[in-house]
C-alpha cells in the first residue's frame, strides 16, 4: 500500500513563484489535498517563468505544482471573497506568502481567519517575517543569500561573491514550512486548536549556515569563502586529476591513512604535519599541493576506481545530464514524468520520501487555472457554485 500520511488534510494555498508553492508540494506529495487559490486570468507569477513546453505551458510552474488543485479567486470581489472565506472554515491548513502586512489590508489577517476557524494553521512565509524591525521589506532568493551571510562564504574568493546554483533560500523556506506545518496538525490533535506560524526567509537561511556563526563566535573572525575545502576538515575538496575534477572526502584519521595507501603517499601519512585532522586543516595549503600533484598522475576514472576499493569516500563532479542519466537515482524513484495534457511530457525530480520502502504517488497532471473550480466548491461547500 502507497503511504499518504497526510491523506485528508485540507491545505487552502495562496502562495506563488517558490518558496510557499514548494511547501505546499511537499504536503501535496504527502497526501494533503492542496487547493491552490490563484488570480483570475493571470494566476501564479510562476505561470510566466520560462522554461516552457512546446504548448506554452510554465515547466518551472509544473515542476513544483504537481498534485494541487487550481480554482481562481479575485479577494477583493464580493462574491469571491465570501467563496474564500466558505473555504477557509472547511480547511485544516492555510498557507500565503505575500509580503507582510498583504492579507491585513485585505481584511483577511490571521487573527480574523483563525477566529473564523479556531482550528486553522496559518502558515505565513515571507522574506522577513511579521514581526522585527524590517517586515514590510520585499525579499527574492538572491537578496536574502546576500544578506543572511550565505553568499560570504560561497565560491573561491570573497571579492568574487556566489549565489548558490539554486534558490536555496525559497528552498529553504518551503522545507522548514511543511515541517512547521506538520508539527502543528500533530500538536492540533492534543489541543484542539490552530496555530499561527511565522517563518521568514532570512531566519531559515541563516539557521542552515552550519557551522558557520559557531566559527565566528569562537574565532571572532568571521568566516570567508573556502571553494570547495571544508573549514574543520582536511582533505575534504575537489582536486585535479589528469583530465577531470574529483572530489575526496577523508573525514577521519581511518580514511586518511588509506587514503595515503591508495595514493601510494606513505610518506604522507608519516609526515608529523599531517598526523591529525587538526594537523592536517592547519596545513591544508602544503597538503594540497602534494595531493594535487599525485592525483595529476592518473585520470579521474582511475583515481575514483582505487578509490571506491579503497574505501575513501570519493566522486565525480557531475553534470545535470549525467545526474539524469544516473541509474541509482532511477532504481530509488527520483523520477517523475509530468503530462502537459496534450501529448507533450515533462521530466521532474521525483520526491524523496519513502516510507516503508515505498516513495509516494505523485500526481502527474499540471494544474491549469481554475481547473478545479466546480470540483473544489461541490467537495468543500456542498453547494452549487452559482
Amino acid at each position: 500500500m502507497h503511504p499518504r500520511p497526510l491523506s485528508g488534510l485540507r491545505v487552502l494555498d495562496l502562495t506563488r513563484v517558490l518558496a510557499g508553492p514548494y511547501c505546499t508540494l511537499l504536503l501535496a506529495d504527502l497526501g494533503a489535498e492542496v487547493v491552490k487559490v490563484e488570480q483570475p486570468v493571470t494566476g501564479d507569477d510562476a505561470r510566466a517563468f520560462g522554461p516552457f513546453l512546446q504548448t506554452g505551458q510554465s515547466a518551472y510552474f509544473a515542476s513544483i505544482n504537481r498534485g494541487k488543485k487550481s480554482i481562481a479567486l479575485n479577494l477583493k470581489d464580493s462574491a469571491d471573497r465570501e467563496t474564500f472565506l466558505s473555504l477557509v472554515n472547511q480547511a485544516d491548513v492555510l498557507v500565503e506568502n505575500f509580503r507582510a502586512g498583504t492579507m491585513h489590508k485585505l481584511d483577511l489577517s490571521a487573527e480574523s481567519l483563525c477566529q473564523r476557524n479556531p482550528r486553522l494553521i496559518y502558515a505565513a512565509l515571507s522574506g522577513f517575517g511579521h514581526a522585527g524591525s524590517h517586515t514590510d521589506r520585499a525579499a527574492y532568493d538572491v537578496v536574502v543569500q546576500a544578506l543572511s551571510g550565505l553568499m560570504s562564504i560561497t565560491g573561491s574568493s570573497a571579492d568574487e561573491p556566489v549565489r548558490v546554483g539554486t534558490s536555496i533560500s525559497d528552498i529553504l523556506t518551503g522545507i522548514f514550512g511543511a515541517v512547521a506545518i506538520v508539527s502543528a496538525v500533530h500538536g492540533r490533535t492534543e489541543s484542539g486548536q490552530g496555530t499561527v506560524i511565522d517563518l521568514a526567509m532570512l531566519d531559515c537561511t541563516v539557521a542552515a549556515l552550519e557551522n558557520a556563526i559557531s566559527r565566528f563566535a569562537t574565532a571572532g573572525v568571521a568566516p570567508e569563502p573556502l571553494g570547495t575545502r571544508h573549514p574543520s576538515i582536511t582533505p575534504f575538496q575537489a582536486f585535479p586529476t589528469a583530465d577531470a575534477p574529483i572530489v575526496i572526502a577523508a573525514g577521519n584519521d581511518t580514511l586518511w591513512a588509506a587514503l595515503c595507501d591508495c595514493l601510494d603517499r606513505g610518506d604522507l601519512a608519516d609526515d608529523s604535519r599531517f598526523s591529525s585532522n587538526g594537523d592536517r586543516t592547519t596545513h591544508h595549503a602544503a597538503l594540497e599541493t602534494e595531493l594535487t600533484t599525485t592525483l595529476a598522475t592518473r585520470p579521474a576514472d582511475d583515481w575514483l576506481e582505487r578509490l571506491a576499493d579503497a574505501g575513501v569516500p570519493a566522486a565525480p563532479i557531475r553534470s545535470i545530464d549525467q545526474v539524469v542519466a544516473d541509474p541509482h537515482l532511477a532504481s530509488r524513484g527520483m523520477w517523475h514524468t509530468m503530462d502537459d495534457g496534450q501529448g507533450g511530457s515533462l521530466l521532474t525530480p521525483g520526491s524523496p520520501f519513502r516510507m516503508n520502502d515505498t516513495p509516494p504517488p505523485l500526481s502527474a497532471s499540471i494544474p491549469g487555472l481554475d481547473e478545479h473550480h466546480q470540483e473544489i466548491i461541490a467537495e468543500w461547500l456542498a453547494t452549487d457554485s452559482s
